[in-house]
């Protein structure tokens, strides 16, 4: 890998649509969309247009992070698929990065982080210096006793290439979603055979 390696960093794991490149520890663009839907549509348009307005080509890529959740489901299969599809092509890792330590970088420890979720539900983990607990979930309201809770210090995107930069020169698995609770989908109901005349 290069000193000063080009990282893209990317997250739809909530109702937006963000990213952002690095090469070294300089940020060379970051965009952060609000969108409740539209993620899988917008996602390669708008990494293309960060890379061109940076001068910069796919091939020119040194490493992929992307944020892996928890959050919404639709959201983070869009961006663990890209991100692996751009790793097998490009060559190059793909490193997941879940979001509260995403929104965790660069906070001093102990801090917890804490993260929107449906209705009255929050995402939370605490950080603590040399120990992580695991992403939870919670009612607003029902948080247990721990550290005071930090404002991030970076976008998410910008979080998860930093991390995956950070990572790069170690094994890492293949980015995988994360979710703390079962799909909401129901499976599909047997449905009758077609004949065709």
């Amino acid at each position: 890998m290069t000193p000063d390696p080009v990282v893209l960093g990317f997250d739809t794991s909530a109702a937006h649509c963000a990213a952002a490149l690095l090469r070294g520890d300089a940020v060379l663009a970051a965009v952060h969309e609000d969108m409740a839907k539209g993620q899988a549509e917008r996602l390669m348009p708008m990494l293309e247009e960060m890379l061109t307005g940076a001068g910069l080509g796919w091939g020119d890529l040194d490493v992929i992070g992307v944020g892996t959740g928890p959050g919404n489901f639709t959201g983070i299969r869009v961006a663990v698929a890209a991100a692996r599809g751009l790793a097998l092509s490009l060559g190059i890792p793909a490193i997941g990065v879940e979001a509260p330590e995403a929104l965790a970088w660069g906070l001093p420890r102990p801090c917890r982080v804490v993260i929107a979720g449906r209705g009255d539900m929050v995402i939370w983990q605490d950080f603590a210096e040399g120990a992580e607990g695991r992403p939870q979930q919670a009612a607003a309201g029902a948080l247990p006793p721990g550290p005071a809770q930090a404002a991030p210090a970076t976008g998410i995107a910008e979080g998860v290439a930093r991390l995956a930069a950070a990572r790069a020169h170690l094994p890492q698995p293949r980015p995988a979603p994360v979710y703390l609770r079962p799909a909401d989908a129901a499976p599909a109901r047997d449905a009758p055979p077609v004949i065709l005349a």
